[in-house]
């Protein structure tokens, strides 16, 4: 569908099961040579995923993935859902799912695009950071909505996505997350995931928006270290790190991610987004916390007083409370 979508190694899906697979039976399946079974096993190695190798054994991954499946995605659709969804297209790679939906045409008002990618050479948060998740390990998924004129909300729309996420963990039994202004989600004091909107259009309408998720769902080794190399602060938590029994099943978290983003894109242009600002607030993570905000060269440091109804967040400084329409919000350091 798009041009950001790029080549795969198929050893993969090969690999998936977790088992030990002979370079000799590998070659026969793919129809390649040794060598570009070795080829493919350092691009998978290259992903963040570890490939385990022994002499006449063969390769396998250290764990086993549980790789998206388009038929169970779907599964999980409510009926209005699934009436709405114009588009589910379920990639392996693609450099960007945000992309991917801004280079196609918008959908119809009232009706979504969904995208989901094992793994994104390009993905990225706010500010530019890079999104890092090896393949089967997290979920990075975007869907696209138009609306016939801009909402009086719009600025609010990275709130309500938030929510929607929030919603869609506690129906899969995740409690304990957060929203952290404008756009992160958080649990036990480290990162979740984040959440990328992009619009475009005409300001009188019509817009397409552009709503990027993506969450960490297995844990991932080495994650704290490319981390730090990132310049990120804060540390990554999986969302199997907050289940007390079995993993999360990915298809079923996109599907009911799906379900919730849909019904809360619906509401949002019918009502704007009074109905979700209180939900907002009882998962505000900053409240009540001492907080930086850095705007390009200038910084500011107070206690966070929770949002505004227009969905800025107001900081205490010096007694006096302020709106804050954008910036980067980190915790301050205790002194």
């Amino acid at each position: 569908m798009a041009p950001s979508t790029l080549a795969w190694p198929p050893l993969l899906e090969l690999l998936a099961d977790g088992q030990w697979h002979s370079g000799c039976a590998l070659g026969e399946t793919l129809t390649v040579s040794r060598a570009a079974i070795w080829k493919q096993v350092r691009a998978l190695r290259s992903l963040g995923l570890e490939v385990m190798a022994e002499r006449r054994r063969g390769y396998r991954l250290e764990r086993p993935l549980d790789l998206l499946n388009a038929a169970r995605i779907r599964g999980e659709l409510a009926p209005a859902t699934r009436a709405g969804l114009q588009l589910l297209d379920v990639l392996l790679v693609t450099a960007s799912t945000n992309a991917c939906l801004a280079a196609d045409l918008a959908p119809p008002p009232g009706q979504i695009r969904a995208v989901v990618a094992e793994y994104q050479t390009g993905g990225r948060g706010r500010r530019g950071r890079r999104w890092l998740s090896p393949p089967g390990h997290g979920v990075c998924l975007s869907v696209a909505w138009s609306f016939d004129s801009a909402p009086r909300d719009l600025p609010a729309l990275s709130l309500v996505a938030g929510v929607a996420v929030i919603r869609a963990l506690k129906q899969l039994g995740v409690s304990g997350a957060q929203l952290k202004w404008p756009n992160d989600v958080m649990a036990v004091g480290g990162k979740v995931g984040g959440i990328l909107v992009e619009v475009s259009g005409e300001s009188g309408g019509p817009l397409r928006a552009v709503v990027g998720i993506g969450l960490n769902v297995r844990p991932v080794p080495g994650i704290a270290t490319a981390l730090r190399e990132e310049g990120g602060h804060v540390p990554a938590v999986a969302l199997d790190d907050l289940l007390a029994g079995a993993g999360l099943d990915r298809s079923a978290l996109v599907g009911v991610l799906i379900n919730r983003l849909h019904e809360s894109l619906v509401a949002f242009g019918a009502r704007g987004w009074p109905d979700v600002l209180p939900v907002w607030r009882q998962h505000d993570y900053l409240l009540g916390r001492s907080v930086v905000v850095t705007r390009g060269a200038d910084t500011l440091s107070g206690i966070a007083r929770g949002i505004a109804d227009d969905g800025a967040l107001l900081v205490e400084v010096d007694g006096r409370v302020s709106p804050i329409v954008a910036g980067d919000v980190t915790l301050r350091a205790p002194l």
